[in-house]
């Protein structure tokens, strides 16, 4: 059967999307880096829609860990057929504030965890029969920068040029795109102040936050399409249009 493996997907967009690939029918890889018991509670509800789970603990931005990842999903299920780089981290911050060891942090996590991942990944993308693709997950910051998080937006941006190299290298076998979310609920979101929150809806023309399944959905698509690679599909619900 085919499979694939989704990092950070204890939780959040991870979580979704793991549990979408397994309503469409993939086994699934459920990584995380130290929410354990949440992991297996998604590789339960994976395994509760009738498909194979294993859930590996893993710190993806470490490339030893990614290529443990990787090859414990080929082992379970025979190979990898798709891939979903999910994992990242998020600090609001000021630029006069920021400590140069945060910034690699965000970059090692939001970035090099994507090469790395991918990169352990490819031999077994490039054997699969099942259309591989990978997706990596972006953010509208991407495309304008943040005040407060200069270094998220910018690791964020980095994947979007990682994704068209990589959809470039990698072709005709192997497809990669991007997803860029604008607000979605999550835990990462959890914060915002009651001010902050009416501000960020009123710059959303559907008027309300996304939520993790709708990101899910958008990463389905970009899985089944097979003529579309080195793009970015943009689900901020009119945030940021064009």
């Amino acid at each position: 059967m085919p499979a694939t493996v989704v990092t950070g997907s204890s939780r959040g967009i991870g979580k979704a999307t793991a549990l979408r690939f397994a309503a469409d029918g993939y086994d699934v890889a459920v990584n995380y880096r130290s929410s354990e018991d949440a992991a297996e509670r998604v590789a339960e509800e994976i395994r509760d829609r009738g498909r194979e789970a294993i859930v590996v603990g893993a710190d993806v931005s470490d490339s030893d860990d990614a290529a443990r990842l990787v090859d414990a999903a080929a082992d379970a299920f025979g190979g990898v057929d798709h891939v979903v780089n999910n994992a990242g981290i998020d600090q609001h911050v000021h630029t006069e504030s920021l400590e140069p060891a945060d910034f690699d942090r965000i970059m090692d996590v939001n970035v090099n965890s994507a090469f790395a991942v991918t990169k352990a990944a490819l031999p077994h993308l490039r054997a699969s029969e099942d259309n591989p693709s990978v997706t990596n997950v972006s953010s509208i910051l991407a495309h304008t920068g943040a005040a407060i998080e200069c270094h998220y937006a910018s690791s964020k941006g980095a994947l979007l040029s990682l994704t068209r190299s990589h959809a470039r290298d990698f072709a005709p076998d192997v497809r990669v795109n991007a997803v860029a979310p604008g607000h979605v609920e999550t835990d990462m979101t959890s914060d915002r102040t009651a001010e902050e929150r009416r501000d960020e809806l009123a710059a959303i023309p559907v008027d309300r936050y996304g939520r993790p399944e709708d990101i899910a959905e958008a990463i389905a698509y970009l899985r089944d399409a097979t003529f579309v690679t080195g793009e970015t599909l943009n689900v901020n619900g009119g945030e940021r249009m064009g």
